[in-house]
């Protein structure tokens, strides 16, 4: 019994561990994101499969308001919201990551 103690707590010790493994590279330009594998295959069968409708709900939406967005000189930033962000969602996220897969902090 003595000696199976040291073994479980060793066990259980180890398991444990990754929870508090410090999830920022040693880069202060990039963060890196570890999410678990419940947040993978959720953001896989839920959330992208609706960013990419959402994407492409917004592109259809940006190119029905281009003319009004023209003459109010807003169409960058129409397009940044309706396509480029969902897209970058949608595409350029890492599985399971709640921001973008390398964020660039400037």
């Amino acid at each position: 019994m003595n000696l199976l103690r040291p073994i479980v707590l060793a066990l259980s010790l180890g398991a444990s561990l990754p929870a508090f493994a410090n999830t920022e590279s040693g880069d202060p330009r990039y963060t890196i994101q570890n999410p678990p594998a419940y947040a993978m295959i959720g953001d896989l069968l839920i959330a992208r499969p609706l960013l990419l409708a959402a994407t492409v709900i917004g592109a259809g939406a940006f190119v029905v308001s281009l003319p009004f967005t023209a003459l109010g000189g807003g169409v960058g930033d129409a397009g940044k919201a309706l396509v480029v962000d969902p897209a970058k969602a949608t595409f350029v996220r890492c599985l399971g990551c709640i921001g973008e897969g390398f964020e660039r902090q400037d």
